[in-house]
């Protein structure tokens, strides 16, 4: 929300462009467009974003998530492989140059994330990095003054979620948790309808995700000379490189580290993320986390990809309410109550993009009685928090100050809940948690599961 563009005295855009593109080749730093080119937004109004972490989610959703806004401009990316910078900021200049019908050059490039956060002509940032990265940047982000759009999970460890939610409230800025199926119509619905009683008192959910299976061995590779590996390791140990453990170095396809542990727990959050907020949503347990969990899951035995296969958990909540979330359920999420049932899931194929998914064409929002999803929710009823999309909200939250769809306790309540789930899956016994204190009771080993070891320098600052 800066209006530098406002100081900039120009006679008519042909030669204000002319003019800017010698200063950027000049000094390495892009040019600026005149607000006029990106509609009605006043410069003064308009919430300049930065993307830390430009690989595939950043580029297939989070920029075009972005960019669709007029109120919002990005202006700059950072990532640790200098060439993703240059894709990132091709990419960007091509948006924004198709858009305007002339020559773009607005995007600065970053290797350093600090050194972004440091620029205060940058409002907000949004951080589509891998998962072991998330809860350190926004920490870093919040205290830079900067709002933030932050990929889910929220965290890698429940400790370092709890840190981050800590920081983001205590610093009063806008953060928005990646859960976009907040701001999808079937999922809201889903959850409202639970929420009045459409299907008498709820008693049990079940989640479905997709899997994720395991690889072959990898051996060292040499470390490409664009990539900060070091930095890209980032709090976690320290370990060979190879292509396979990392992200693509042509292309875009899905990166080899979402099948690590060491940088996250798997398809438990991967998509689990997602579907325990969605149930939390429909089961009013968005701030807490269930009191028993417990279950079992197989591992790989070999190869570079470790994270959990065919799994089975279950967990209660103190209301009563149970959960089970298992790879062979339907991909989405499943209400039981007294009076019936609703299932609710992403629209069309919602396993075919997933590795060791079969492509399962479901209906969004399903009922035991079709007439349960003809209700009408009365005035006096409950009504939950409604967005259209989950980016314009978190921008619409920045100019309102209001809370957004998904703040960060809520994320990271279903992260945390996911982690449970992760780590009865490592203990293979029944554990009971205190959601309130957010510790396990009487059993040490599984409380030392809740943080990890950070490596220096790139320990989380709280």
């Amino acid at each position: 929300m800066h209006g530098n563009d406002d100081s900039i005295a120009v006679t008519s855009r042909r030669e204000f462009l002319k003019a800017s593109a010698c200063a950027a080749a000049a000094t390495g730093f892009p040019s600026i467009v005149p607000a006029s080119v990106f509609g009605r937004t006043a410069p003064s109004n308009r919430i300049n974003v930065g993307a830390i972490g430009v690989g595939r989610i950043s580029r297939v959703h989070d920029l075009p998530g972005i960019w669709q806004f007029d109120q919002a401009r990005i202006v700059a990316v950072c990532d640790l492989d200098s060439n993703r910078i240059e894709q990132g900021k091709a990419l960007i200049n091509g948006y924004y140059a198709k858009k305007t019908g002339t020559a773009y050059n607005g995007v600065a490039g970053y290797s350093n994330y600090h050194e972004l956060l440091a620029n205060n002509d940058i409002d907000a940032v949004v951080i589509s990095t891998p998962d072991h990265q998330h809860a350190i940047l926004a920490v870093d982000a919040v205290h830079a003054g900067k709002d933030v759009y932050l990929q889910k999970p929220a965290s890698l460890t429940i400790s370092e979620g709890r840190a981050m939610s800590n920081a983001v409230n205590a610093s009063g800025r806008i953060l928005q948790i990646g859960s976009q199926q907040r701001s999808w119509k079937q999922f809201h619905r889903a959850c409202e309808l639970v929420r009045n009683g459409r299907i008498g008192e709820i008693k049990h959910v079940e989640i479905g995700l997709p899997g994720d299976p395991s690889g072959p061995d990898a051996p060292p590779m040499p470390v490409p000379p664009n990539l900060n590996y070091d930095a890209w390791l980032g709090s976690t140990p320290e370990v060979y490189y190879t292509e396979m453990r990392v992200h693509p170095q042509k292309g875009f396809d899905r990166p080899g580290w979402l099948r690590c542990e060491q940088f996250g727990a798997g398809m438990i959050t991967g998509w689990g993320a997602h579907h325990v907020d969605t149930a939390h949503w429909g089961m009013d347990t968005e701030y807490t986390g269930p009191v028993e969990v417990w279950g079992t899951a197989e591992f790989p035995t070999h190869g570079l990809w470790d994270v959990h296969g065919k799994f089975l958990t279950h967990a209660v909540y103190a209301n009563g309410v149970t959960m089970d979330i298992s790879g062979d359920f339907p991909n989405g999420i499943k209400f039981y109550g007294t009076e019936g049932w609703i299932f609710v899931t992403r629209d069309s194929e919602v396993t075919g993009t997933d590795p060791g998914g079969k492509p399962v064409t479901l209906k969004p929002l399903m009922a035991s009685d079709p007439k349960i999803l003809d209700s009408v929710i009365g005035p006096d009823e409950l009504h939950l928090y409604e967005s259209a999309d989950q980016h314009g909200n978190w921008l619409e939250c920045i100019g309102t100050r209001k809370a957004p769809a998904a703040p960060a306790e809520i994320g990271h309540r279903a992260c945390s809940t996911c982690l449970l789930h992760h780590i009865a899956m490592k203990t293979k016994r029944r554990l009971h948690w205190d959601p309130v204190r957010e510790r396990f009771l009487n059993d040490d080993a599984a409380n030392a599961m809740l943080s990890r070891p950070q490596r220096a320098p790139y320990r989380m600052d709280v």
